[in-house]
């Protein structure tokens, strides 16, 4: 009847906070980051007509400047500035344009309604019944330049009418108003595969996240009844309380620095290719600036000097957030507290069979010669397979990491003690090998020595305290320049501390 009881309340108690969570975790998502994500986007168009237009503007200054001096006519420069003007795309497709109208407003030029050019459009209007040109005219005649909003036919297809967002400015010396703009059906359509993806995973998220309360329902059930069968003591019974309370503690304090670090940097990843993007697209434009006009100043220095020096700037912000992401979730794995359940049935040969698997595509960048050696009949322990896995990657990966060229050979191996209880999986390289000095900090956390390479100095920190947990032992042999050796040596059952009491790490 105990039992019973326990399992109407255990749900309850556990499924109603998950629910919660994942309720506010889709609201806030749906509610405030794609809104939020949207009005980025579209600012950041805007951004980027208004410095297209300024470029342009720039393109027919440059003509009215060979006016000024005498080297042609106005008739000369306008027909040139024109000509350029209709020949500008931009875009993925590279339909994205611009126009001229005057002030009267009358059309100077459009690409794609010539059967507008030269006429009075000051009566035109959008199918809401904006005159558009009109407001172009007062925008600029009040501040120089603006946005419109209005409705206009989509890029060169007349059929299809739909919102759009122009940047206008004006031209003086020749009383031109010239402007490009953006379609915001191009920023919904982002926002809609954003949308679509986020709904996939949220929905993957849930289904997870209801299986594991399901599987923790389950157990916790479990653990409670053997709790009640066992009588332990309430001494027993308080030890464990304030131990739940201290992983609490020290789960919320990880989780929240990597909350706050991982914000920022998330941030970082989806602004910086956006703006890679953006470079790309103005690319063009202001190479073609640059053979018309020559050099000009762009912040402290000029045009030729940052062309080439941006794109390696924007990936490097791309990278090194990556690589603090990474940090961030080395240092949560490492930070555990207590070591894995060492419950599984574990298959050393099965288990180096699948890190392999997972590290192929690195094994064949990385070598031609890569051998795999199980041992026949190697008896099974008791431990996590997953973490044992996690060290064997670790392991290949540095092993390939370590390779100077495609025709130096990998080997792993795997094998037995039967006299001492012992399973062992080695991992030989013919890379460059490691210093004397290096080799005894090789498992200290933080130390690498491929920190130029975006190593963090975690992978082995986390590997040697994985195999403590299974009361094993990792041991290193290297010689520089011909390669490195290293053997994980496993007992077949785990210390009896790594089931029992782990507060001694604390």
């Amino acid at each position: 009847m105990h039992i019973n009881n326990m399992l109407r309340r255990i749900p309850i108690r556990i499924f109603l906070p998950v629910m919660l969570t994942v309720l506010l975790f889709i609201m806030t998502i749906f509610l405030i980051i794609l809104p939020e994500m949207k009005e980025r986007l579209l600012e950041g168009k805007r951004e980027v007509i208004r410095e297209l237009v300024a470029s342009a503007w720039s393109s027919l200054d440059a003509y009215a400047r060979q006016e000024r001096r005498g080297l042609m006519s106005r008739e000369d420069a306008q027909r040139l500035a024109i000509a350029h003007i209709r020949g500008l795309r931009y875009g993925n497709d590279l339909k994205d344009y611009f126009w001229i109208n005057d002030m009267q407003p009358r059309m100077i030029m459009h690409p794609y309604r010539s059967d507008l050019e030269g006429k009075d459009i000051s009566r035109f209007a959008d199918p809401a019944g904006k005159r558009l040109f009109m407001a172009c005219v007062e925008i600029v005649q009040t501040g120089g330049a603006g946005y419109v909003d209005y409705q206009w036919q989509w890029m060169d297809d007349p059929t299809r009418i739909v919102p759009k967002i122009s940047y206008v400015m004006g031209f003086a010396p020749w009383g031109w108003i010239i402007g490009t703009g953006i379609y915001v059906e191009d920023v919904h359509a982002q926002i809609s595969a954003i949308t679509r993806k986020t709904t996939f995973i949220c929905s993957w998220i849930l289904l997870l996240i209801i299986l594991l309360s399901v599987h923790i329902v389950w157990h916790g059930v479990s653990v409670t009844r053997q709790k009640k069968l066992a009588e332990e003591s309430a001494l027993v019974k308080q030890e464990q309380l304030f131990q739940a309370a201290k992983m609490v503690s020290l789960g919320t304090l990880v989780s929240g620095i990597a909350h706050e670090i991982n914000n920022p940097i998330t941030s970082v990843m989806l602004n910086a290719p956006n703006l890679t993007r953006m470079w790309e697209d103005m690319l063009p434009i202001l190479d073609r600036h640059h053979a018309q006009v020559g050099d000009f100043p762009v912040g402290a220095t000029v045009f030729s000097r940052i062309r080439d020096r941006i794109p390696p700037i924007l990936t490097g912000i791309t990278e090194d957030a990556r690589r603090v992401r990474d940090i961030v979730a080395d240092l949560k794995d490492f930070a555990r507290d207590n070591p894995s359940d060492m419950k599984d049935d574990v298959d050393l040969n099965e288990v180096v069979r699948k890190a392999v698997g997972l590290t192929a595509n690195l094994i064949k960048k990385s070598t031609r010669h890569f051998d795999l050696v199980c041992h026949p009949r190697l008896p099974s322990l008791t431990g996590n397979a997953q973490r044992i896995e996690q060290v064997v990657i670790n392991l290949v990966v540095n092993a390939c990491q370590a390779l100077p060229d495609k025709n130096c050979s990998v080997t792993v191996s795997t094998g037995s003690d039967r006299d001492n209880d012992l399973v062992f999986v080695e991992v030989r390289d013919e890379g460059q090998g490691i210093r004397a000095e290096a080799l005894k900090r090789i498992t200290d956390p933080f130390f690498t020595t491929r920190r130029e390479r975006g190593g963090t100095g975690l992978g082995l920190a986390i590997s040697d305290r994985i195999v403590s947990d299974h009361g094993g032992s990792m041991r290193f042999a290297s010689t520089p320049g011909k390669g490195t050796t290293v053997r994980v040596t496993l007992p077949l059952a785990p210390p009896t501390s790594s089931t029992g009491d782990t507060d001694s790490r604390a």
